[in-house]
């Protein structure tokens, strides 16, 4: 029998409840309290805890901290959601508990992309569907909400899946979905300002995507300042990951016209534009697994023949 992944509805929960502000007394803490924390950051057997991206050669490079609030961006049609539904894989691999909050994409659609990447096929067979769904229990929680909802009661859903569900990896897919004009920067920063308390004051990591302007040239490789919205989301934000595909080489190998050159080039990059706790900032080249709607760190990569899959696989 196939298992079912659960979903979080609003007619089952009052989240009302989760919009009261928790008691500050319990916030203000001697500093004596923190001896051991702080040992254990120098001489820790894990000084820096946080978990992983799918490629092993990010490992050294980026990591998903407790805590923190982290933005994905690009343009639309760049592959970012499709991005962040195959890190979710992967920090569920690594015992996470993941609940994805996707307004823009029913939960059918995002797990049907999920188990074509979790089994590296284009179509799965039924008995590795029911595998992968056996396999999200207790792992991956996902928000049966499509269209726009208020800020407010998209923050009391992130409150109550914390509290209630003991959720890790909260992902809201995305910003523009959230009930403010694109024009109201004063409450996007507000909004943006209240998930990063909630992720630091529980020790959750937020996944905020948000979208990015439109270049005057499709081939331009974005940055933090061309995110849409107002300039304190990236401010206000632990981490900036923005997605980009490469364009140019895509049209050339739809037409079946792509010049040696334009070949070598990778499908996609992972552009990490900010890193607050962590020492590096750079490019990821990617490249596409189009049948799975995988991103694999080398064009040669796939399931049955690289090592470096085998050590970033779910099971």
């Amino acid at each position: 029998m196939l298992s079912k992944v659960t979903l979080v509805r609003d007619e089952d929960i009052n989240f009302e409840e989760y919009l009261k502000t928790p008691p500050e007394a319990a916030k203000v803490k001697p500093a004596s309290s923190f001896q051991q924390t702080i040992i254990d950051s120098f001489y820790g057997d894990n000084p820096d805890p946080g978990c992983y991206l799918p490629w092993l050669k990010t490992h050294d490079h980026i990591k998903l901290r407790q805590g923190e609030l982290s933005i994905w961006a690009g343009v639309n049609g760049h592959g970012k959601s499709m991005l962040l539904n195959q890190a979710c894989l992967s920090l569920m691999a690594q015992s996470e508990r993941v609940c994805i909050a996707s307004l823009e994409m029913k939960p059918l659609a995002t797990l049907r992309r999920m188990s074509r990447q979790f089994d590296g096929v284009e179509v799965p067979a039924i008995a590795n569907i029911e595998r992968f769904s056996s396999w999200t229990i207790d792992k991956l929680w996902l928000y049966d909400q499509i269209g726009t909802v208020k800020s407010e009661r998209m923050y009391a859903v992130a409150q109550y899946c914390i509290k209630e569900l003991g959720i890790t990896h909260f992902v809201i897919d995305s910003l523009m979905k959230c009930g403010m004009r694109s024009d109201d920067y004063s409450a996007q920063k507000e909004f943006v300002d209240r998930l990063s308390t909630l992720a630091k004051d529980t020790n959750t990591h937020i996944h905020l995507v948000s979208h990015s302007r439109k270049g005057d040239k499709e081939d331009k490789v974005m940055d933090e300042f061309d995110i849409k919205g107002a300039g304190e989301i990236t401010d206000m934000a632990d981490n900036v990951f923005i997605v980009w595909k490469n364009k140019k080489k895509e049209a050339a190998l739809n037409a079946r016209n792509i010049s040696p050159e334009l070949k070598t080039k990778p499908d996609a990059l992972l552009i990490v534009d900010k890193q607050r706790n962590g020492e590096w900032e750079g490019k990821i080249s990617l490249w596409y697994h189009r049948s799975s709607f995988q991103l694999l760190p080398k064009p040669s990569c796939n399931k049955h023949c690289n090592e470096e899959w085998e050590k970033c696989s779910w099971y």
